[in-house]
């Protein structure tokens, strides 16, 4: 009876020991500000909005631009790992919200795309947050146009990352020869997965919002 009594309390004590990050969820949202493309931030506003009342307290958000060169954190609009606290985490989603209505009401299109500085950036946020579960959501058409001087052909680094690409708009070229749409997600699926992505999903109905974190 003791030999059972001292299990059980090792292993009360092992749980209590657990890494809550492990249990915690990390978002980063990449929000594309190219050419026509900017003219849909309002629905980037409603996503924004779903997942501030949907993460927890110890989840962590960030969202960021997507510009003609998007490796850096500059290019963060607002980040943010919500309290246990109700009223702090409040308080903290009041404050992320308004970064975000501010910032998106300002907009100025950018010139290029860089889809692949923008996820390489988002990677290295959610590692360092740690959490167990890790996703980045691009707000795009999912068009990368690069300047002649970005360098961005090279194997990138996605482990155990869920890549959700929402609101993928089809453009003029895709609507003379849908190939072109159908090509170009099935290109950027083959590299999310090459990259080690855990998943890579497409949501394009705004109204299915609860997909974006939902489980595989």
């Amino acid at each position: 009876m003791k030999k059972i009594l001292f299990a059980l309390s090792t292993l009360l004590a092992l749980a209590g020991c657990a890494d809550p990050k492990e249990h915690s969820h990390a978002v980063y949202m990449l929000i594309d500000t190219s050419g026509t493309y900017s003219q849909e931030s309002a629905k980037a506003q409603l996503i924004v909005n779903y997942l501030l009342g949907t993460l927890q307290p110890g989840d962590s958000l960030a969202v960021a631009r997507v510009k003609s060169r998007s490796f850096s954190e500059k290019d963060i609009i607002a980040k943010a790992t919500f309290d246990s606290r109700p009223s702090q985490a409040n308080a903290q989603k009041r404050a992320f919200r308004e970064a975000i209505d501010n910032s998106l009401r300002q907009v100025m299109p950018s010139r290029y795309t860089d889809i692949t500085g923008a996820m390489i950036q988002g990677a290295e946020y959610l590692n360092e947050a740690g959490a167990g579960r890790k996703t980045i959501i691009v707000f795009s058409d999912m068009q990368e146009e690069l300047d002649k001087v970005t360098v961005r052909d090279f194997p990138i680094s996605l482990q155990n990352i869920r890549i959700v690409a929402v609101n993928v708009v089809k453009l003029s070229t895709d609507n003379v020869d849908p190939r072109r749409y159908l090509g170009r997600l099935d290109d950027w699926k083959k590299r999310v997965e090459a990259a080690g992505a855990s998943e890579w999903r497409v949501i394009n109905d705004l109204e299915r919002l609860d997909s974006i974190l939902a489980r595989s």
